[in-house]
């Protein structure tokens, strides 16, 4: 057929089909360098003889049959707490609950009333022991009760209880300003 390549090997006038390093000078930074194309019985003999390390040196070789090779660069770690990171909820609906389903255990609690919580102001409900959907009310209660036990004036001058009263304090303090406390 005119226009279809030819066997490269001297003498045969089979199809070239299937490419080969020609011989001569080795690709490099810019890409394999040059092919060639041969029929398939002369492939086979040419796979035969091939050897990816010919005119190399014995440190280029080593170099070549290191089981690292290529993995020496850094990366960014990608971990989120070993899960997949959850979908943005806004982006599709879900009617069957097929993807929201495994990422809720993962998902925090929310407000009934809507109003968000940061990490912080979660952390400061810990502290205090106080749910998600505490009101303002709860939080002064809750942390009256904690101020009672925790401070050195009501327990006959102990200070081991110090650390506990200043966390409960730092927390009130934290979710006072909180949006969802307003």
């Amino acid at each position: 057929m005119p226009g279809e390549r030819v066997c490269s090997e001297p003498g045969c006038l089979e199809p070239g089909e299937f490419r080969a390093p020609a011989d001569g000078p080795r690709g490099g930074f810019d890409g394999p360098g040059e092919w060639r194309f041969l029929c398939l019985d002369h492939v086979r003999a040419f796979n035969q003889r091939y050897n990816f390390f010919t005119g190399m040196t014995a440190d280029e070789i080593a170099a070549q049959q290191r089981p690292y090779a290529g993995w020496e660069r850094e990366t960014r770690a990608f971990s989120t707490g070993g899960a997949d990171r959850p979908p943005s909820w806004a982006d599709f609906v879900d009617p069957l609950d097929a993807i929201q389903a495994r990422f809720r255990a993962t998902r925090p609690a929310e407000r009934q009333d809507g109003r968000g919580l940061s990490g912080d102001e979660r952390k400061a409900l810990k502290v205090l022991g106080l749910e998600v959907d505490a009101d303002r009310r709860a939080l002064r209660q809750r942390y009256s009760e904690l101020v009672r036990r925790y401070h050195p004036d009501r327990n006959g001058g102990d200070r081991s209880h110090e650390s506990a009263l200043q966390a409960v304090i730092e927390a009130y303090q934290t979710l006072r300003s909180a949006a969802a406390f307003a």
